[in-house]
């Protein structure tokens, strides 16, 4: 697929053993002058394609997907939350509309019958019957106003869970600390009654997380914390089995790697991760496939955003994986989507969302994109076609 830079076109290009997306970038000079052009690669695994849903969303994190297909995107840094609405399901994006602006931090967002939760930077709100007001949504109300305050804002992620409340992840609002209380876990809000339960202690930063569509656990990613040299500590890939378990931040990192600032408590019980990733590819986004338009080995695996090292000395991450499971064991990690052209990031995934239709949306919180990955017919991906030119995204 040949992407410019204005978004005017797509075009795919399918080759034999992958898809390689080649991507036209415009660099501009301070002066505003054109300075150079130069192809940059997307590689996606044998089988795949990857369209370009949606551009100028902000910085998207946090997806969600409402009752009647649309495709909400939360933002961290640009304060704003979209609504992409694919009116034919032709897989291209014909109306699209702007909920909320001016918000602070509303990169976490769900959808719980017909309404849109979003977090911010102390509380959440909720946009009443959202797909019939996507013109004028209503004015959001307030769903609960405990969530903590830091300058330094903490990550967050939300989520309904199968017992029908609401998760909120709560990230520490540091590299390394001992934070009170409810930083470092991860809730759940009863939204009727406001009642608040902690499922889990001593997370770093986790703002992926999902429910195995085999036994309802759920499981986490967690970003271990920075400054100890290109390989460690591993960041995490996290079961829960025991409600209220410690995962050790700030005391232990990962199964093996003790923290040097912190003494570890007497006492303290910590679960270890079912799965170290390598240190700095910054897991975000986590989903269980739960389509069939993959083939069956993908059926009910994990897929896992990392959005990328930003202080290791060669760059790693700027992928989408998938973890095979086999008994509840993390047993084998594939690269579907790499963003990472050398040293060159095209993209920084974050969110992923496996939707209905069989697809899976991921974000991209560099060029505030969002992208479109589905399996093709296996007979079409054995063969060289000629560039196909796409429809323009709105």
């Amino acid at each position: 697929m040949l992407y410019k830079k204005t978004n005017t076109y797509n075009y795919l290009k399918i080759l034999p053993a992958y898809l390689t997306l080649l991507i036209s970038s415009m660099l501009l000079t301070s002066n505003s002058a054109l300075a150079a052009s130069q192809s940059i690669m997307i590689t996606v695994s044998k089988g795949f394609g990857l369209s370009l849903y949606a551009s100028d969303v902000g910085d998207a994190r946090q997806m969600a997907m409402g009752t009647n297909g649309t495709l909400f995107v939360g933002s961290h840094k640009s304060g704003t939350i979209h609504a992409l609405v694919d009116t034919n399901q032709d897989g291209n994006v014909d109306k699209r509309y702007v909920i909320a602006k001016g918000m602070t931090s509303p990169d976490a967002i769900a959808f719980h019958n017909g309404d849109l939760f979003v977090a911010t930077e102390n509380q959440i709100v909720r946009f009443v019957d959202i797909e019939q007001r996507l013109r004028r949504p209503s004015r959001p109300k307030e769903v609960y106003s405990d969530l903590p305050y830091s300058e330094k804002k903490s990550s967050r992620a939300i989520n309904f869970g199968p017992d029908g409340r609401l998760y909120v992840s709560i990230g520490a609002p540091c590299n390394v600390c001992e934070a009170p209380v409810p930083y470092s876990s991860i809730i759940a809000i009863n939204i009727d009654t406001g009642a608040s339960e902690q499922i889990v202690a001593g997370v770093r930063d986790a703002s992926g997380f999902d429910w195995s569509p085999i036994d309802g656990k759920l499981w986490f990613a967690d970003r271990g914390r920075d400054w100890m040299g290109d390989i460690l500590p591993p960041d995490e890939i996290n079961r829960v089995d025991v409600m209220g378990s410690h995962y050790g931040f700030p005391y232990l990192h990962a199964s093996t790697v003790v923290e040097p600032a912190y003494q570890r408590p007497k006492n303290l019980k910590i679960t270890t991760p079912v799965y170290e990733l390598p240190a700095h590819v910054a897991p975000t986004g986590l989903a269980f496939y739960r389509g069939s338009q993959f083939p069956p080995m993908y059926h009910n695996q994990l897929f896992v955003a990392e959005n990328g090292s930003w202080n290791r000395s060669s760059k790693v991450g700027y992928q989408v994986v998938m973890l095979k499971i086999e008994d509840q064991k993390v047993v084998s990690r594939e690269t579907v989507v790499s963003f990472l052209d050398g040293e060159f990031p095209v993209a920084r995934p974050f969110g992923l969302l496996s939707a209905d239709d069989g697809v899976m949306y991921i974000s991209d919180d560099l060029k505030g994109n969002v992208y479109r990955l589905f399996f093709k017919n296996e007979t079409n991906s054995n063969s060289t076609e000629a560039p196909q030119e796409l429809e323009k995204d709105e």
